[in-house]
């Protein structure tokens, strides 16, 4: 029977010998191939919205459209909207999607000028919503907008800035200001997200997430967070945002909630949380938590094999959690390193579950981070703290630097026997060595020398000393000088572990060894 050939590649090879046909069907496919691309180059189009626009024009930059949502329901594959500035009062929900082939679909504001999107007045479709929405799409790419002025007085209705839900791949969030999302309704119930990413099918994912850039701040979210990404969501990037003066979370990876349809899809995963900003946050007073110093800088609550390094957190309730909220759940195989941690409502560093009820922390490592000064509100949680259901993790290479308290590590429990590895850190506070208090299983013990002798933990570590800050002053610059005796003074775990750079960008290990905290000599 005559074989049939949809490409006309594969088609002029057809009829001939094995042994001749090849370069012939190589020049054939490769024809093909140089015809699609520009194909695609040609038929990919740009767009413009303006406010001086109208949908019933062809949307050239001499005639745009007025709405993006109309931008939004006419562009294909590879396509290009530009939005002129001005402020655009609609909520904006994304059906199409880019391609592999085509490339993506990408709404910005015009080069050189902004677009607002404002959701003054505007009601929340389905009770839970965005003032951009993206569900089940890949290849999109969003850019360059002001988003904000979403709010709600209701428990039933959730305000959202950017909202990604269901399923998809290769998803762009870029340099996009994102406030005042707001919720003014009383209690846990009350939620609010500048922007939130949710995988809720399984077993397909939202898949090559990044999200950096953005600016997020002056939310009021109630019980909810500035930024997270939960269920379902694999190969993410949460990179370079600068996130500020919010009453709740910061940055949170969750798992275990429900949200993906198969609890083995149910945790984020496999992602990085990177040189992001994040001060001014906490929830006391926020009216879900009341008087409570709870709001995290970073939180993996649930979240596994995630990568959280070179941030700068201060001036939160608690810099870093690594935690589970769900009974007989874990947040697993994190590594928190490098991060600059300083003037913390309550701890620098928390591991382990808020109660005995709840879940845990495995095998994550906490190395080479600097904590200065946090627990400034004297809640009793020091600049490390372990609590329920923490087993086999590492916290090696830090330097704490305690002020007036005196409090350095809190494992005030003894839920679980060994819940971390502590050994190579570097520890100081101007109260002196034989002042300074450690909580290990559930006993306090007073004085360096003391904490040493009885618990067995920091056997490497060096003597109670002055890491040597360069300033103290208001920033502190928390980089030491080259007679800090945190110099060399580390253990080094394999560049696998404390990554290739520090905080400042700097290799991370020199001639074979490292130093003690969050920068290298």
């Amino acid at each position: 029977m005559l074989r049939r050939f949809s490409n006309p590649g594969f088609a002029a090879c057809a009829g001939l010998r094995l042994s001749s046909r090849l370069p012939v069907c190589l020049l054939s496919l490769l024809g093909v191939v140089a015809l699609t691309a520009l194909a695609q180059s040609v038929f990919a189009a740009t767009y413009y919205v303006s406010t001086s626009g109208n949908d019933s024009n062809p949307g050239t930059i001499s005639s745009p459209w007025r709405t993006i949502q109309h931008a939004a329901n006419t562009v294909q594959p590879g396509d290009t909207v530009h939005v002129r500035a001005g402020v655009y009062n609609e909520v904006v929900t994304i059906r199409v999607s880019g391609s592999a082939s085509a490339g993506y679909v990408t709404f910005s504001s015009y080069p050189g000028e902004l677009a607002t999107i404002d959701g003054k007045g505007l009601a929340i479709p389905g009770g839970q919503w965005g003032l951009i929405t993206i569900e089940n799409q890949s290849y999109i790419t969003i850019e360059g907008f002001e988003i904000r002025n979403y709010t709600t007085a209701s428990r039933k209705n959730v305000p959202i800035g950017i909202y990604i839900f269901g399923a998809g791949s290769n998803l762009q969030v870029l340099n996009n200001h994102i406030h005042n999302i707001t919720t003014t309704a009383k209690g846990c119930g009350a939620n609010a997200f500048g922007l939130t990413v949710y995988g809720t099918q399984a077993p397909a994912s939202i898949d090559n997430l990044t999200i950096s850039g953005n600016e997020v701040d002056h939310l009021t979210t109630g019980c909810s967070e500035s930024l997270s990404v939960d269920g379902n969501v694999e190969n993410f990037s949460i990179t370079n945002n600068l996130i500020h003066d919010n009453n709740n979370i910061g940055i949170d990876a969750i798992g275990f909630e429900g949200v993906s349809p198969n609890p083995s899809y149910d945790q984020a995963r496999n992602g990085e949380i990177s040189g992001n900003t994040i001060y001014n946050i906490t929830s006391y007073g926020n009216p879900a938590y009341g008087n409570q110093y709870a709001a995290d800088g970073i939180y993996v609550d649930g979240g596994t094999s995630i990568v959280v390094e070179r941030n700068l957190v201060h001036n939160v309730d608690l810099g870093i959690e690594l935690a589970s909220e769900h009974s007989g759940h874990d947040t697993s195989n994190v590594i928190a390193r490098n991060n600059v941690i300083y003037s913390d409502n309550s701890n620098g560093i928390s591991i382990g579950g808020y109660a005995s009820g709840v879940g845990g922390t495995e095998h994550c490592t906490i190395v080479n981070n600097t904590l200065y000064g946090n627990d400034t509100k004297k809640t009793g949680s020091g600049e490390f703290q372990i609590q329920f259901h923490a087993t086999n993790n590492t916290f090696e290479n830090n330097i704490l630097y305690a002020t007036s308290q005196g409090l350095f590590v809190n494992s005030f429990t003894s839920s679980t026997p060994h819940p971390a590895v502590v050994d190579y850190n570097l520890y100081y506070s101007t109260i002196g060595a034989a002042n300074g208090t450690w909580l290990w299983a559930g006993k306090t013990y007073t004085g360096y020398s003391n904490y040493l002798a009885k618990t067995g933990n920091d056997s490497h570590s060096p003597p109670f000393s002055n890491p040597q800050f360069i300033s103290l002053a208001s920033p502190p610059n928390l980089d030491i000088r080259s007679t800090s005796p945190a110099v060399n003074a580390g253990a080094n775990l394999g560049t696998s572990i404390v990554g290739t750079v520090d905080f400042a960008g700097n290799p991370r290990v020199q001639n074979g060894l490292i130093d003690i905290g969050a920068y290298e000599q």
